[in-house]
């Protein structure tokens, strides 16, 4: 049990870090941490895993171009409203309503679907965070949190439930829409740092439903 809880810790930990990459414009300081030795230390244990090799290569090269990028924090912050705060037309949106809402518009069903979610299982939204329910960091720190909630669990039986829960969130609420949203971001970012983000988050993705499933067994 010890062993999946520690498992399952640096699953949320991963989830929570690609929240805050995608919830806000970068900082000096964020910049400085993600071209320290701490993150190159977390990346290439990251990039270990065959499945994750070519995604977190491809991030780790949009770093080294960020450290002689001119301006970078600047230009970053530039490529991320560009981007994420932007029109459909434009920019690549990242609320799952755009890509697979009835209308196109924000605030349709996989909105109202993750409020009830959230509701199920007492998440809570951050309040700073002020973005419909289907935003990429909302998810992702909702899955983050579920992750945790497994691991509050009295048993593995009664933890059982929860890892289901997220298996079916990774499949319905995630990788119904992160795969187009993720083209998008490939077409519309030409410097390609939030697309390698966005890639390497396809790619946990799929390999966290792989184990989930069972099917890294």
């Amino acid at each position: 049990m010890q062993e999946l809880i520690n498992f399952n810790e640096q699953r949320a930990e991963i989830y929570w870090w690609l929240s805050s990459l995608l919830a806000r414009e970068l900082t000096e300081d964020d910049i400085n941490h993600y071209l320290g030795h701490e993150m190159h230390t977390f990346l290439s244990g990251l990039g270990k895993t065959p499945e994750l090799k070519q995604p977190v290569d491809a991030f780790r090269d949009a770093l080294k171009r960020l450290e002689t990028r001119e301006d970078a924090q600047l230009e970053l912050a530039a490529d991320f409203c560009g981007l994420f705060l932007s029109t459909p037309k434009t920019g690549a949106l990242p609320y799952a309503s755009i890509y697979v809402g009835e209308s196109g518009l924000l605030n349709d069903k996989p909105a109202q679907d993750m409020s009830t979610l959230m509701s199920e299982y007492n998440i809570v939204q951050r309040k700073e965070f002020n973005e419909p329910a289907d935003h990429v960091a909302v998810e992702l720190d909702f899955m983050g949190n579920l992750i945790i909630l497994a691991n509050n669990q009295e048993s593995e039986e009664k933890a059982e439930p929860v890892m289901q829960a997220q298996l079916n969130f990774i499949n319905t609420m995630l990788l119904n829409w992160l795969p187009t949203f993720a083209k998008s971001c490939e077409s519309r970012d030409s410097f390609g740092f939030y697309a390698a983000a966005v890639n390497l988050l396809v790619a946990f993705c799929k390999l966290d439903g792989a184990f989930l499933s069972g099917e890294d067994k």
